[in-house]
C-alpha cells in the first residue's frame, strides 16, 4: 500500500522533532502535528523559560555580593512585567527556529489536534492522512489534585504568564520543578513558602545533596515547611488564598503554585482505535525500539514515563528515526550514567548513583565528600558552602556517582559525566591536575574518604 507518509509525527516538542527532522533527512516523508507551540513543554513552559527565570532571580545575590568587591548600589528595583515580556520574545524567537528547522528539513508541518483513526490513519483539520508509521511524543501536563478550592491553584503552564509578581506564594511539592519555581520566587522577592507532604525533598537524590539544599534554603529564608499537606483552598474577599493544612493549621498566600507531578497528555487521541496499551500509570506501553502492542505505533519522551529530560527525548527521537530508515547507523539509548541539573538556588548537578543506590546495588562504598565557601564569596558576607560529593567503588576504585550543589553545578557535572560514562577511577581523577583556583578543581583534590 502507498501511504501518504512514511512516519507521521503527532507532537513538535523536542523528541518529535528531533525524530522528525532525522528521519526527513533519512529520505523519509513525514510531517508533524502539533497543536499547541513548537518546541513542546521545555521551549515554552519548561526547562528555557525556567532557566531564564532562574537567571533573573539571581541578581539578587549578584547585587548584594557587589558591595564586597567595591561596587556601590542604589537600592535595587525589579520588574516582574519586564522580565516576562523579554522572556516571551525569546521564545517567540525559538518558536519560529524550531519552524524553520522542521520546513527546512523538508518535513510537512500540520498545526492542529490530530487524533489517531486507525493503526496507519491520522485525521486532522477534517483532514485524513495515512502513514506507514505515526510516533506519538504528545509529552505530559501538569496535574493539580482535586482538593477543594483546586481551581484557585495554578501549576507551571500558568506561572509563566503571572502578570505581577504575587506577595507570598505558596509552592507545594517536593520535586525539582517545585524547588526550582520556590527558589525562582523567593529569589525575585516574594515571600516563598515550600510544602511538601514528605519528610524531605527531591527524593531518589543523593541524601547529602537533599539535606545540603535544605540547609542553604533555610540559610536564605525560605519557609521550608515538610510533612505537611493541603486540605483545601478559599479564596478571600480581598483576593488573597486561604490555605487550610490536613494538620488543621492555616496558611495565606496570594498564590498556590502546585508542582506535585505530571501525567502523559493522550487526551481526544484516538488510542482506543487501536491495540496501544497503557501501563498502570498511564503511561504508553513500549518496548526497547519504542514499539506500541500496535506494530505500526511507537511512542517516546515524556509520553512513556521512563526519565523524563529534553536530551532523553532527543536521544530517543534520533534512536526511532535512525532504527526506522538507516538502520545501519542504529544503536539504543544507553540509560545508564544519565546527567542532570535542578536549577535550584543553590544548582544541583550529579550523575551516577547515589550513596544509597549504590549501597543498596551491593557495593562496598568509599564516600568523598567536601564542604567549602567558595573563593567568590570570601569578600562578602554571605556564608553559603557548596557540596562535592563522590561515590567510589572500593573494590574496583571506579567511580560510581559525582553530586555537586553549588554555583554552576550543572556546567562542571557535564564534563564529569564524560569521564564516568568512560569508566573513570578515582585514581583518575587524583591524577588530574586541577584549574586553579575554581570549585571544580575540588573534584580532583579530595583525597581523604569520610564514610566507607
Amino acid at each position: 500500500m502507498a501511504y501518504d507518509f512514511d512516519l507521521y509525527v503527532i507532537g513538535a516538542g523536542s523528541g518529535g522533532v528531533r525524530a522528525a527532522r532525522f528521519a526527513a533527512g533519512f529520505g523519509a516523508k513525514v510531517a508533524v502535528a502539533e497543536s499547541r507551540y513548537l518546541g513542546g513543554t521545555c521551549v515554552n513552559v519548561g526547562c528555557v523559560p525556567k532557566k531564564l527565570l532562574v537567571y533573573g532571580a539571581h541578581f539578587a545575590e549578584d547585587f548584594e555580593q557587589a558591595s564586597g568587591f567595591g561596587w556601590s548600589l542604589d537600592e535595587a528595583q525589579f520588574d516582574w512585567a519586564t522580565l516576562i515580556a523579554n522572556k516571551d520574545r525569546e521564545i517567540n524567537r525559538l518558536n519560529g527556529i524550531y519552524r524553520n528547522l522542521l520546513v527546512n528539513s523538508g518535513v510537512t508541518l500540520h498545526e492542529g489536534h490530530a487524533k489517531i483513526v486507525d493503526p496507519h490513519q491520522v485525521e486532522i483539520n477534517g483532514e485524513r492522512f495515512t502513514a506507514r508509521n505515526i510516533l506519538i511524543a504528545t509529552g505530559g501536563w501538569p496535574q493539580i489534585p482535586e482538593i477543594p478550592g483546586h481551581e484557585h491553584a495554578i501549576s507551571s503552564n500558568q506561572a509563566f504568564f503571572l502578570k505581577e509578581l504575587p506577595k507570598r506564594v505558596l509552592v507545594v511539592g517536593g520535586g525539582y520543578i517545585a524547588v526550582e519555581f520556590a527558589g525562582i520566587f523567593h529569589g525575585l522577592g516574594a515571600e516563598t513558602t515550600l510544602l511538601y507532604r514528605g519528610e524531605l525533598f527531591l527524593r531518589g537524590f543523593d541524601v547529602s545533596v537533599r539535606k545540603h539544599l535544605q540547609e542553604e534554603l533555610t540559610r536564605r529564608g525560605m519557609d521550608l515547611q515538610f510533612n505537611a499537606d493541603i486540605e483545601r483552598i478559599d479564596k478571600q474577599a480581598d483576593g488573597s488564598l486561604k490555605v487550610t493544612l490536613k494538620d488543621g493549621r492555616q496558611l495565606e498566600a496570594d498564590c498556590v503554585f502546585y508542582a506535585t507531578g505530571r501525567r502523559p497528555m493522550l487526551d481526544n487521541l484516538g488510542l482506543e482505535n487501536t491495540g496501544v496499551k497503557l501501563d498502570k500509570k498511564g503511561f504508553v506501553e513500549v518496548d526497547e525500539l519504542y514499539q506500541t502492542a500496535e506494530p505500526s505505533i511507537l511512542a517516546l519522551g515524556d509520553v512513556i514515563g521512563r526519565v523524563q529530560l529534553t536530551p532523553v527525548a532527543l536521544a530517543e527521537g534520533m534512536a526511532v528515526a535512525r532504527r526506522l530508515f538507516k538502520p545501519e547507523q542504529y544503536r539504543p539509548v544507553d540509560y545508564k550514567m544519565i546527567p542532570t541539573a535542578v536549577f535550584s538556588l543553590p544548582n544541583i548537578g550529579t550523575v551516577g548513583l547515589t550513596e544509597e543506590e549504590a549501597r543498596e546495588a551491593g557495593h562496598d562504598v568509599q564516600i568523598f565528600e567536601s564542604r567549602f565557601r567558595p573563593m567568590k564569596l570570601t569578600l562578602t558576607e554571605c556564608q553559603e558552602r557548596t557540596l562535592m560529593k563522590l561515590v567510589v567503588d572500593a573494590k574496583t576504585d571506579k567511580v560510581l556517582g559525582c553530586h555537586m550543589v553549588g554555583p554552576e553545578a550543572g556546567e562542571i557535572v557535564q564534563g564529569l559525566a564524560i569521564a564516568l560514562k568512560a569508566g573513570a577511577t578515582k585514581r583518575d581523577f587524583d591524577e588530574t591536575i586541577g584549574v586553579h583556583p575554581t570549585a571544580a578543581e575540588e573534584f580532583v583534590t579530595m583525597r581523604t574518604p569520610v564514610a566507607g
